[in-house]
């Protein structure tokens, strides 16, 4: 694979609900630009993006996967993320590290969750947004419908680039509302073109004006052309609508079925034409290391600066860093400075993936997505830089977990080993927490849904021969008082050798912190104050244990008020 600058470089990040074609688009795109030699399917378990054998297993993409190729001497990044809500930190690696997001629909399904939700993500992100009206092979599967809801959830800035040719219910071909040709579908993905059916005419009229009037908008000089009624050129035409894209107000679609490989090849077209370069994307964001803000531009002979977005752990391998390059160039057998644990990292060999296939490179330059292997301290949300410019990037905000259960061994004695495991899939997945209860001498999973654990569960036993359950937690309950009482505790002792006597009166009370609070209100020395830390020791050490149910009591005040 040649290099290349950042202006011919497109990051693009695939996002959709679960079941849309993510993995399968992507699988179309690496086929055509000839990266891969036959068209895997997920019920096959050959895919590309979806090669670990839980993915496979499940045929749903669990994690971020990267996949590089080139087309019409254009580098694509291709950024295939999980549609199911239990792995969002794998979507938000994948969108921190892209320029822009290709929304992948499904014709007869239209608009879902997982839909509304990665159009929310792109928008907070300023992501620019293509939609990918996929499976059109499919029976029940309706354009029209979908395009009508894309523009009743997103608005305006939804248009179609592409438009079918449905005949008896099938797609035929497609209509490039642009260029105002028709091309019926051929063998093998490719498209000839033939005569625009009458019926089409007048919506490829509309649609054609609506997109001058976007690519006008972008622009005082094209706006004062569209209004004098000239023609733009192809190359003013591509630089309006690429500006239109990169600022939001314009969300252009495209259609077809990547299963059969129905049109991919012109949306790949469309997608290198008119998706926002490495270069365009502009600058990113980050901090020097007293805290001072600081731009970083994509410029290959700048200072090294580069973000490490995701870690595989790979049983044969061992870890492998995939991160992006904002700014210098990466170089294989040299030293990189990670800013965060104040460490000099050795680069030994570079690489550029293709799913899990590693091709080897001699340099990553800025704009470009990589992989490197055997780094000793650099993780996830880690930056690596010069050490003559050290610079942190902004790190990804992964979610909170929000389900715990208890994970416990099959086989006895093997706790530590389970707890060994997760802490190395922790390098790979930061999205779960993992931590030994002391007091109900548990090991407590957290992670964002009953799949995700499971899916931990399944990865200990084929990555580090675990076998283990999971079962609901044990609560470690506290109790409390509710109102103030006075209560006498008496010590009598008198067999053997000195008496032991001690009379005491303590008033217990709701107190203010969680630990125990102790006061002594004694008068006339009834209680000498030598024992008062007596007195106390013996309140902490009972309340480890409740009168109720056993359980540590909180939020208590004792007052020693009286005694003999």
């Amino acid at each position: 694979m040649k290099e290349y600058p950042a202006s011919r470089i497109r990051n693009i990040v695939l996002l959709g609900h679960g079941g849309s074609g993510k993995t399968v688009l992507a699988e179309a795109v690496l086929y055509n630009a000839k990266a891969i030699d036959r068209l895997g399917k997920p019920a096959d378990g050959n895919t590309t993006m979806d090669f670990d054998p839980e993915e496979i297993r499940r045929q749903v993409s669990i994690n971020t996967a990267l996949a590089a190729c080139e087309w019409k001497d254009t580098k694509l990044n291709l950024i295939d993320t999980p549609g199911d809500f239990d792995f969002v930190g794998e979507v938000m690696q994948g969108m921190r590290v892209a320029d822009s997001a290709v929304v992948v629909v499904a014709a007869k399904d239209g608009v879902a969750v997982g839909t509304e939700k990665a159009v929310r993500a792109c928008k907070k992100a300023g992501k620019p947004i293509f939609f990918y009206v996929s499976r059109m092979d499919e029976a029940n599967a309706d354009f029209g419908k979908t395009l009508e809801q894309l523009r009743e959830f997103f608005g305006a800035s939804v248009t179609p680039f592409m438009l079918p040719i449905v005949e008896n219910g099938t797609m035929t071909g497609f209509v490039d509302v642009i260029g105002k040709k028709a091309y019926t579908l051929a063998a093998n993905g490719d498209y000839k073109e033939c005569t625009m059916p009458a019926a089409m005419a007048d919506e490829v009229e509309s649609l054609q004006e609506s997109i001058l009037e976007h690519a006008a908008e972008s622009d005082e000089a094209l706006m004062e052309k569209y209004f004098g009624g000239e023609t733009f050129t192809e190359e003013e035409l591509a630089a309006g609508l690429r500006a239109s894209v990169t600022a939001g107000t314009l969300a252009p679609v495209f259609v077809g079925s990547p299963a059969s490989n129905w049109a991919v090849r012109f949306a790949m077209d469309e997608l290198c034409a008119y998706a926002p370069s490495a270069e365009a994307a502009g600058a990113d964001k980050g901090k020097s290391p007293d805290g001072v803000p600081v731009e970083i531009l994509p410029d290959a002979d700048a200072p090294l600066s580069a973000f490490v977005f995701k870690t595989i752990a790979d049983p044969f391998v061992g870890r492998i860093s995939l991160f992006r390059v904002y700014s210098g160039t990466m170089k294989a057998n040299s030293s990189v400075y990670n800013p965060l644990k104040e460490k000099d990292e050795r680069i030994a060999s570079l690489a550029v993936m293709v799913g899990k296939k590693q091709v080897p490179a001699e340099k990553i330059v800025a704009g470009d997505i990589g992989a490197v292997t055997k780094l000793v301290a650099t993780a996830t949300n880690d930056t690596l830089c010069d050490r003559s410019r050290p610079v942190v990037l902004d790190p990804i905000d992964f979610p909170v977990p929000c389900l715990s259960m208890a994970i416990l061994a099959k086989a006895k004695g093997e706790d530590e080993k389970i707890m060994s495991g997760l802490q190395k899939l922790r390098d790979e997945d930061p999205t779960f927490h993992v931590h030994a209860d002391p007091e109900t001498h548990q090991i407590v999973l957290s992670g964002m849904g009953e799949q995700h654990l499971d899916v931990l569960r399944t990865k200990l036993k084929t990555k580090f021969n675990t076998d283990s359950a999971l079962e609901e937690p044990e609560v470690p309950y506290r109790e409390t008082i509710r109102k103030k009482v006075r209560v006498q505790g008496k010590h009598k002792k008198q067999s053997g050798g000195h008496g032991q006597y001690g009379d005491v009166w303590v008033e217990f009370e709701p107190g203010e912190t969680e630990s125990l609070t102790f006061e002594e209100k004694i008068f006339g020395g009834s209680v000498p104050k030598q024992y008062h830390p007596a007195v106390e020791k013996g309140l902490q050490e009972a309340i480890h244990k409740g009168v109720l149910a056993g359980y540590p009591v909180v939020h208590l005040k004792a007052t020693l008020v009286d005694g003999s």
